[in-house]
């Protein structure tokens, strides 16, 4: 199985909003997952880039900016997924030491993310470690 690792492009959509649907559980609408890639490719702070077996999208990564005062520039893993159908082949650790090569290459060697839980030992082989005395939290939306 040959596995190729390029650059999103927005024609990528369907794939995506399958992979966020089916993988990770976010039900977003197809057409808006065409605009927000529209925005995020477009936009130099975004870099996502896909896997694909045989021409088709079988699993993505997204890093985004992440400035603050009191550091050097940093980027943040918002998301990674790839298809159950192609799960354990080596694909998510593919995608994953692919764009970390691409950030270090531009100087970047900050690269963080938040793990799902049960999923943080994926992440330790690549070199990621829990940061000591911090918890992610999110504030929800009002209903």
């Amino acid at each position: 199985m040959e596995v190729y690792v390029r650059k999103c492009r927005v024609k990528d959509y369907r794939d995506i909003s399958v992979l966020n649907k089916n993988e990770m559980g976010y039900d977003f609408p197809e057409g808006d997952t065409k605009g927000q890639l529209k925005r995020l490719l477009n936009n130099k702070a975004h870099k996502i880039y896909v896997a694909t077996v045989e021409g088709r999208v079988v699993g993505y990564i997204h890093a985004n900016n992440y400035d603050l005062s009191y550091s050097p520039h940093m980027k943040n893993i918002m998301g990674i997924a790839v298809s159950s159908n192609f799960k354990k082949k080596g694909i998510g650790k593919m995608i994953m030491l692919e764009i970390i090569k691409r950030l270090k290459k531009r100087g970047i060697d900050w690269i963080g993310l938040i793990s799902t839980p049960g999923s943080e030992d994926f992440y330790r082989t690549i070199g990621f470690e829990v940061m000591p005395a911090h918890s992610p939290m999110l504030l929800m939306p009002a209903e």
